[in-house]
């Protein structure tokens, strides 16, 4: 079982947030027909530490994951530890620029990361911070596959009650950033998915997931995009519309994959 394609749709509001797409697929021809590879790494960063430090944080975050993962990134999908290793070193990177600029407190700029890396069905995720991965399938339907690095989540996992957990006044406050501290103080969630049927994957910043609004309007806005016949962009540009209407207090920014596990070849231009 191997991707058709990837398509992804971009669309953002402000600019401290960052992205970066790098999708390559390529066609074998085998005695039977021919088999398609697809290879992709999808890359969203939300800065933080006023608007220009986090510009500059998700920027550097993503460009340096880029760089990494030219040369750590071979035949197969790279293992947790080679993972982790490309995480820190973007943290490093933000951190030696405030260390350098001897910034403190609220003004050293860090950044949320999520991060997937998809070699034919097969996913690696990467997160640090509330920047989110959702998957949607038919059979599925819409499931969160991250879990916020922030004070809520934290007491949950301590048990807390979640009534309890979210009623702190720090609940939404971040426990985990790259940047503002060094490698011994993150921890990056890794994990690996296998795909077994047609899936949208969606990266996105806290704007599009404030108020639950994804659980809520999934169905009329990402259900509809796992089909092949509907305009990826234009599907995510409204998402975003969306989320102005209800989140705009906030920076919005998503990237959506299409994956579609059985592809067609017969439909497929030789």
């Amino acid at each position: 079982m191997m991707p058709a394609r990837q398509i992804s749709g971009i669309s953002a509001t402000i600019t401290k947030s960052f992205f970066g797409i790098e999708t390559q697929i390529t066609k074998e021809e085998v005695p039977r027909g021919r088999t398609l590879h697809a290879r992709g790494l999808y890359i969203l960063c939300d800065g933080m530490g006023g608007h220009a430090s986090g510009e500059v944080a998700s920027a550097l975050a993503v460009k340096t994951l880029q760089e990494y993962f030219k040369t750590h990134w071979q035949e197969d999908l790279p293992n947790e530890a080679t993972i982790r290793e490309g995480v820190l070193i973007a943290n490093q990177a933000i951190y030696e620029v405030n260390q350098q600029e001897s910034s403190s407190g609220s003004g050293r700029m860090g950044t949320t990361l999520v991060l997937v890396l998809l070699q034919d069905t097969d996913v690696a995720v990467a997160h640090v911070g509330d920047s989110r991965l959702y998957r949607v399938s038919r059979k599925r339907g819409l499931e969160q596959v991250t879990v916020d690095h922030e004070v809520g989540q934290r007491e949950i996992l301590r048990g807390v009650d979640p009534a309890i957990a979210y009623a702190r006044p720090d609940a939404y406050q971040l426990i985990q950033a790259l940047g503002p501290r060094d490698n011994q103080s993150v921890n990056p969630d890794i994990q690996f998915l296998s795909l077994r049927e047609d899936t949208l994957l969606v990266l996105c910043s806290d704007g599009l997931t404030d108020n639950d609004l994804l659980e809520t309007y999934w169905q009329s806005h990402l259900d509809p995009l796992l089909s092949s016949q509907s305009q990826l962009d234009r599907g995510t540009s409204q998402l975003i519309d969306l989320a102005n209407q209800y989140n705009g207090h906030d920076n919005i920014t998503a990237i959506v994959v299409r994956i579609k596990v059985r592809p067609n070849l017969a439909m497929l231009p030789r």
